[in-house]
């Protein structure tokens, strides 16, 4: 009984004795999280090609648990700017963050963050099977091949895949592939987000697969910046929107104040106003 009540006294003791320490430090992480939070930023970001810019002076931000519309004409810049973020393309000047984390001074650990999701071709492997499809992309980022089963075996039950992930991808529908192709794009988990036209040239059924996915992607709180020439695509998924044309900021807004500011409820003539005409699309 005595030792019993001694242990007591001292854990006791112990607590009280750091319980100020830790509610310090826990202020101190609350504070950091306020100031650092997760957030994808563009400071004066440009690109040129020899004499030819293509982004010119580009800022804009984008938070967690926000989807955001990167909207202009065929060549605009919207696929350059995508390809900075993701570090294929050198930024020519300006910053761009991802999560605190510069892309120019390190884009290795930019890489871990970010997700990337084009449109087109999915571009797999059709020898190989799902599995191994998303297994071979786990491994470029570093993923051991445990841990990269354990998280595809995760993402085939979510995504409904448990019947064909162990079979050669060439065999799959257009609309199994994609499934896989999203997979393969949050194997590492990513915090961030980018989609590059991704329902182009796919049918209802996997244009909605993407959509779904875009969707849980804001559920999960991640940063997710969305590039589409569908405006009905992006009145549905988008909070806010960033038109670009000609590289240069047009605007950046929410779509109800975009229809307020130019008393019009038609997102794509609002559009087609903004660029001075009719797109290439």
């Amino acid at each position: 009984f005595l030792l019993a009540f001694f242990v007591d006294y001292v854990i006791v003791e112990i607590f009280f004795s750091f319980a100020p320490i830790y509610l310090l430090l826990h202020h101190l992480l609350f504070l950091y999280q306020i100031v650092h939070h997760n957030m994808l930023e563009l400071n004066n970001v440009s690109k040129s090609f020899k004499k030819v810019t293509v982004v010119d002076n580009l800022s804009f931000s984008v938070d967690k648990g926000e989807i955001v519309g990167l909207l202009g004409e065929n060549g605009a810049g919207k696929t350059t700017t995508l390809r900075m973020i993701s570090t294929m393309l050198e930024i020519s000047e300006g910053d761009i963050k991802v999560n605190d984390i510069n892309v120019k001074s390190d884009p290795e650990k930019v890489r871990k963050e970010i997700g990337i999701l084009f449109g087109g071709d999915v571009g797999l492997y059709d020898r190989l099977t799902g599995r191994e499809n998303i297994r071979y992309f786990a491994n470029l980022y570093g993923m051991s091949k445990k841990e990269a089963d354990e998280r595809i075996d995760i993402l085939a039950k979510s995504f409904e895949m448990e019947d064909y992930i162990n079979k050669p991808v060439g065999k799959y529908s257009r609309g199994m592939k994609q499934k896989i192709s999203v997979a393969r794009s949050i194997v590492h988990n990513p915090s961030v987000m980018l989609f590059d036209e991704p329902t182009t040239g796919l049918d209802v059924s996997a244009a909605r697969i993407v959509q779904d996915f875009i969707l849980q992607c804001k559920k999960e709180n991640k940063i997710i910046l969305f590039s589409s020439h569908s405006m009905k695509e992006v009145e549905k998924l988008c909070d806010r929107v960033v038109i670009i044309n000609k590289g240069k900021l047009l605007e950046n807004c929410t779509l109800p104040q975009l229809k307020e500011k130019y008393n019009n409820t038609d997102l794509e003539e609002t559009f087609l106003t903004l660029i001075g005409g009719n797109t290439n699309e």
